[in-house]
């Protein structure tokens, strides 16, 4: 096995347990070894730190797949991880609430770089790392035992890859085909997923605890659900009965799957409108109307994905915020989050903070927001925590 000697003082966040070892940190490679190839990890004395999955192109040059330096990374080690990350959401989904969930949270399961998400019946999975690609036949070939699923279709067509060193690819993985649409359910809300070209592997996910907190804020209520998607919470307020939904997007082909899933919901709504634009100029044209909402909903998409763009980021997030609490209604809610991981939660307080100061509004926080139970964090790697919002009221 390869091992990677690190400089001295560089040690410490991986002996905090911390998975990701950068290439600045790296004093010493012995051998060559292969893309995602099992390398040791050594300090500067040559004391065993762990094993990780090691990338020649990559910034984060090593990747941990255990801090234990006796560990073999091989098939059987890999199919523990997946039955592990099955197992330990087995009392959740034994509830029955929703048929949609994540199977594998890559870091925060112990498998970098692999996500598996089930919809019904089939689980589509990201591979974005060369160490994720190199163990992917041993992990589909688990899913498919511990699942019973009738299809596993691969969604690497991410960014990440391209860092990586890795081609974009999607496909059928094992098992059939998934159809054009799959119906999941989260509650006695209905969705329509395209797991073969949607966001991310087709929904978000992540975003269902978030879904649930804002329906009892949407009865008898005119929400607006800005950077819409395919409607998720404009769904959720619909079936809490919402007076009206204005779902706002700039892809016409989401907004399409928003009114299909509006209609396969049989809740009644007075008004559903759905208008395809850029939000930021859409919300400025309601703010020059003079129009106002009781519940207001902002997902937007990832803003920085770099640390050079945060700033920019920054701006942008603040902006949006702020034509959103100019629209609010005395006592109204917003919802609003950041999903780009550098954005951290009290930066993203701040911002939403500066915000209202810009305003001219009192605003109450009424719960911070974060990712759903299925998605969890690693306690030693923050940068898992990549979803954060703010629940508030303006007075």
């Amino acid at each position: 096995m390869t091992t990677v000697t690190l400089k001295k003082g560089r040690e410490f966040s991986v002996s905090r347990r911390h998975p990701w070892i950068f290439s600045g940190a790296i004093a010493q490679l012995d051998g060559t070894p292969e893309p995602g190839a099992s390398a040791k990890i050594v300090d500067h004395n040559g004391q065993g730190l762990g094993v990780g999955a090691y990338s020649p192109e990559s910034q984060i040059r090593v990747r941990m797949w255990s801090f234990d330096p006796a560990t073999e990374v091989d098939a059987s080690f890999i199919t523990a991880r997946v039955a592990g990350a099955i197992g330990a959401r087995a009392g959740y989904l034994a509830q029955g609430a929703t048929n949609a969930f994540r199977l594998i949270n890559s870091e925060a399961d112990g498998l970098p770089g692999v996500i598996a998400d089930q919809y019904g019946g089939w689980i589509v999975c990201q591979f974005t790392t060369v160490g994720a690609e190199r163990w992917k036949g041993v992990v589909v070939e688990a899913l498919q035992r511990l699942s019973g699923c009738a299809g596993i279709y691969e969604r690497s067509d991410v960014d990440a890859r391209t860092w990586e060193g890795l081609p974009p690819t999607t496909g059928v993985l094992a098992g059939d085909e998934p159809p054009a649409l799959i119906e999941i359910h989260e509650g006695e809300c209905r969705y329509h997923v395209n797991v073969r070209e949607g966001h991310k592997t087709g929904f978000y996910l992540d975003q269902r605890e978030n879904r649930a907190l804002i329906m009892p804020y949407a009865n008898n209520s005119d929400v607006l659900n800005a950077f819409s998607y395919t409607g998720g919470f404009g769904i959720a307020a619909v079936s809490a009965g919402a007076t009206s939904v204005t779902h706002v997007e700039l892809s016409e082909q989401a907004l399409e799957l928003a009114r299909s899933n509006t209609a396969l919901n049989t809740c009644e709504v007075e008004s559903s409108s759905f208008i395809k634009g850029d939000v930021f100029e859409v919300l400025r044209t309601f703010r020059d109307q003079g129009r106002s909402f009781d519940l207001i909903v902002l997902d937007p998409p990832k803003f920085a994905d770099s640390k050079a763009r945060l700033i920019k980021a920054a701006r942008g997030y603040k902006d949006i915020n702020l034509l959103a609490i100019k629209l609010l209604r005395r006592g109204g809610v917003l919802a609003t989050f950041s999903c780009s991981a550098l954005m951290t939660p009290d930066l993203f307080h701040k911002v939403v903070a500066d915000a209202a100061v810009d305003a001219k509004r009192d605003v109450q926080v009424l719960r911070r927001l974060q990712q759903a139970c299925d998605h969890p964090e690693g306690l030693c790697f923050p940068e898992g925590l990549y979803l954060k919002g703010l629940l508030c009221r303006a007075l």
